[in-house]
């Protein structure tokens, strides 16, 4: 009786061992799903060209800047840029504004008196201003997102504007004369951020906007500016 015991317990432990490697699922077969990776809108080396139209302000009144001489300016640039490593971007940009300058005429009236009298007007002139500027990008875009904010600087040159008139009398007191100068180009320092804002890995909207710095605080102005860009 002991043997035919012993020998039931041998048999089974060897069924358990037998079994022990075994392993059953009820059901279907699991597998492991791994989700696709999210898409990436700016590459590490890309090449960028914006257009965009841009309104300017001085930060003085119009009657103190020596400049721009007028409040506002409406036009439009064009700028290229290449990123470096997704994030840092060495470019050049050029611009064009339509200034109005504020000037004055002056004329005798023939009252038929003597001296004649001299009558002042008041009249704008439209002319172009613009610049050419070497610039420096850094961009953050944020992971799997549309959305990079950026900031820049640059240097540069500036033309188009600085005229003055300057009113004296000559030998004879009742003689007003007007001595003008013209154009004058000058060094442009300028620093700004914004946001772009990509609707497919090629095609972006841009918004910034910049404070640029010509010869002294009097000349300083604010630069908005809103346009397309395109990445290649």
């Amino acid at each position: 009786m002991k043997k035919l015991v012993l020998g039931l317990l041998g048999f089974g432990a060897m069924a358990s061992f037998a079994f022990a490697g075994t392993e059953t699922y009820g059901g279907k077969e699991m597998k492991q799903v791994v989700p696709p990776p999210c898409p990436e809108w700016y590459a590490d080396n890309e090449f960028n060209v914006d257009l965009w139209g841009t309104y300017v302000f001085t930060g003085n009144d119009a009657h103190d800047d020596r400049y721009i001489e007028g409040d506002h300016a409406w036009g439009g640039g064009i700028d290229a840029k290449y990123f470096f490593h997704r994030y840092f971007g060495i470019g050049i940009e050029g611009w064009m504004v339509d200034a109005r300058r504020r000037s004055l005429d002056f004329a005798e009236v023939d009252g038929g008196v003597d001296p004649e009298p001299i009558v002042a007007t008041s009249r704008k002139d439209s002319r172009g201003l613009g610049a050419v500027l070497g610039t420096l990008t850094l961009r953050y875009p944020f992971h799997c997102s549309r959305f990079s904010p950026y900031i820049f600087g640059g240097g540069g040159a500036i033309f188009g504007g600085g005229e003055r008139d300057t009113f004296f009398h000559s030998d004879s007191p009742d003689v007003l004369n007007d001595l003008h100068s013209g154009r004058e180009t000058k060094a442009i320092g300028q620093v700004g951020g914004g946001l772009e804002i990509r609707i497919t890995p090629h095609i972006g909207l841009i918004n910034d906007f910049s404070w640029n710095f010509v010869d002294g605080p009097a000349n300083n102005f604010g630069m908005v500016r809103s346009g397309i860009n395109f990445a290649f």
